[in-house]
């Protein structure tokens, strides 16, 4: 998994409560197990017109936000189905980053297991935060994990929380695979031992 330590780019504002993982993904793109090549079912039912042309009017599909990596959302983004394929096609689209003032626990949950850092913020500081995203090409926003900050366009900046233990993993990278690997040694150490003192289980 990349490391997330921070991030500079285009923040494009969804002002929509209650978005859910059917929405982000639709039903249709579940039939695969990859992670890659979901990101053009990304709000397809939102993005696209019935004969699949651009929704030139969906904030993604404006020039100046089509290459966003974050994504600042309303209330209760994430809801509905638990379908890991939400965050997967965030991330082929290529959002890093999603702020909004709370997330469903299984898709938040999801998105540290998969690269992406979700921000819980206050209304008003949401409020600051669809602002600046809405000033197109000049909507820069800067996430800063380590020193656990965001800056807007104009320099001011908010503060965030996060649990230590998942900042760590963002920060280094770390997934579950990755949290096991780091303990290689020490299965190996019992693996060994493990043999060693029951050799009819090995």
């Amino acid at each position: 998994m990349e490391k997330f330590t921070k991030l500079t780019g285009v923040a494009a504002p969804l002002p929509v409560v209650n978005i859910d993982t059917d929405m982000i993904i639709p039903k249709d793109y579940l039939k695969t197990i990859k992670r890659t090549g979901l990101g053009k079912g990304l709000f397809a039912e939102a993005r696209y017109n019935e004969d699949g042309t651009p929704n030139e009017d969906f904030v993604l599909n404006k020039p100046a936000y089509q290459n966003a990596k974050i994504l600042v959302a309303g209330d209760n983004f994430g809801c509905g189905s638990s379908r890991e394929h939400a965050p997967w096609a965030l991330l082929d689209f290529g959002i890093r980053c999603v702020i909004s003032t709370s997330f469903a626990d299984i898709f938040y949950n999801n998105c540290f297991k998969n690269g992406i850092l979700p921000i819980k913020v206050s209304p008003e500081n949401l409020e600051k935060l669809l602002d600046d995203a809405s000033r197109g090409s000049n909507a820069i926003l800067t996430v800063d994990l380590e020193n656990m900050e965001i800056t807007g366009p104009d320099g001011g900046s908010i503060k965030f929380d996060l649990d230590a233990f998942k900042r760590h993993c963002m920060l280094n990278g770390l997934d579950d695979i990755g949290l096991t690997m780091e303990k290689g040694k020490e299965i190996d150490q019992f693996e060994k031992a493990n043999a060693a003192a029951h050799p009819w289980a090995a």
